[in-house]
């Protein structure tokens, strides 16, 4: 599966860096599992003060946070250090994961 990857956020605090690499790499895990699809994207961004990831996969779609998965770990470790996750996945159209975190 191919995966392209924009953007840059420069060196945040490595506790905010590590929360945005786990939300990518098990995104882009669960997409080659799961997903079906054929391209995945990454786009990594600093703006206003956040610093962002976001993930998108072609694939059947799917995910559900409220089923007690590994979703759900990704938004515990975001939340920890003030962040947010968003996973909007409609079961036709892929998945996108929308990490932020806060950054000076």
């Amino acid at each position: 599966m191919e995966v392209e990857v924009t953007g840059d956020v420069g060196r945040i605090e490595p506790r905010l860096e590590a929360a945005l690499y786990y939300v990518a790499a098990e995104a882009i895990t669960n997409a080659v599992k799961h997903s079906q699809g054929h391209c995945i994207r990454v786009d990594v961004r600093r703006t206003s003060g956040w610093a962002s990831v976001d993930i998108t996969d072609d694939g059947v779609g799917g995910a559900d946070v409220s089923k007690g998965s590994g979703l759900v770990g990704l938004a515990d470790r975001v939340a920890a250090v003030g962040g947010r996750l968003n996973v909007s996945s409609d079961g036709s159209s892929g998945t996108s994961l929308h990490a932020e975190v806060p950054c000076a």
